[in-house]
């Protein structure tokens, strides 16, 4: 319970944030290949709210970033801003329409690596 109460206030945070936070990822960094296995979550939302994804930040000396990983249906979600919050990494998207998706993020070495240490899955299904 503490850690839904927690994952609430974070993604609250991440949306207060959301207008002051950067742009969407470039579209031409390196694939990622190649992902292991990692933690799965489902949100079911309806078109129109927001999903924030909470993922635990690297230490900055480590040269780690959460990115993702895989393509997602833009035609149902689109992401709208990422920010550090607290010791999280927020990614923050908008349900536009009904019908599924996964975000599929690697923590990899930098944009440039293809070789993820880390993953995650979030599960979106918008009705």
């Amino acid at each position: 319970m503490r850690s839904r109460s927690l994952v609430l206030v974070t993604a609250s945070v991440a949306v207060a944030l959301m207008l002051v936070s950067a742009g969407p990822g470039r579209a031409d960094s390196t694939p990622v290949g190649p992902l292991p296995a990692g933690p799965v979550s489902t949100t079911t939302t309806k078109p129109g709210l927001l999903v924030a994804v909470a993922l635990p930040r690297a230490r900055q000396s480590s040269g780690l970033v959460w990115r993702l990983a895989r393509r997602y249906n833009a035609g149902v979600v689109r992401q709208v801003s990422e920010a550090d919050v607290g010791a999280s990494v927020v990614s923050c998207s908008r349900s536009s329409a009904r019908g599924d998706t996964s975000l599929v993020f690697a923590l990899t070495r930098g944009d440039t690596s293809a070789k993820a240490v880390k993953s995650a899955t979030h599960k979106v299904h918008a009705s």
